[in-house]
């Protein structure tokens, strides 16, 4: 059975293990394995969103849920990662950096019971390909909203500060589209 509160001790516990993120990463896996039980806790994923279940200078733990549809730019966090889905589908690109900036390299689709560790380096981007929402258990190693980092404009791929107030527009309006698509899809069905 899935508890927020287990999940979040279980980490806090885990960042005295001499390789913290593999046994958090052990933890993610456990919880993803049962993804029902984290949607009972949780609630099935109506709207995006960065919902934070956890945040101290060490750890920061989030339900993120991805909006049908919905991509976020490439970005980095400066800290290890480890993410675990719950429900729908996460497309990752992967970035590395070059004179110029950034260039892909490589990707990973994760399904519900998948999990995914991300180093301190790793830039990706994120799609979320499905007409559905995606839930997904997302854990950082250090304090994932107060750490200075950087994201690249989608379409120039230009460095700038991460703006987490920019992200979370991105997820409303993903979400905004997702309904607007909806009402129009109902209207359309009654006629």
């Amino acid at each position: 059975m899935f508890e927020v509160g287990r999940l979040i001790e279980d980490c806090r516990q885990a960042l005295t293990e001499s390789v913290p993120q593999s046994a958090i990463k052990e933890i993610v896996q456990r919880a993803a394995s049962q993804p029902g039980e984290i949607e009972k806790a949780l609630g099935t994923p109506k709207s995006g969103g960065l919902h934070s279940l956890h945040r101290s200078p060490e750890l920061t733990i989030l339900n993120i849920i991805w909006s049908p549809c919905m991509t976020l730019y490439p970005h980095d966090h400066r800290m290890w990662a480890v993410i675990g889905l719950y429900g729908g589908r996460e497309d990752n690109v992967f970035y590395r950096r070059t004179r110029q900036g950034i260039e892909s390299a490589g990707g990973r689709q994760l399904e519900a019971r998948d999990t995914l560790t991300l180093g301190k380096a790793a830039i990706h981007s994120v799609t979320n390909p499905w007409r559905q929402f995606t839930g997904a258990i997302h854990v950082y190693g250090g304090d994932f909203f107060g750490v200075p980092r950087s994201e690249w404009d989608p379409e120039t791929l230009a460095e700038r500060p991460y703006d987490v107030e920019r992200a979370k527009r991105v997820f409303a309006e993903a979400d905004e589209k997702y309904r607007a698509e909806q009402a129009a899809a109902e209207s359309t069905s009654t006629r």
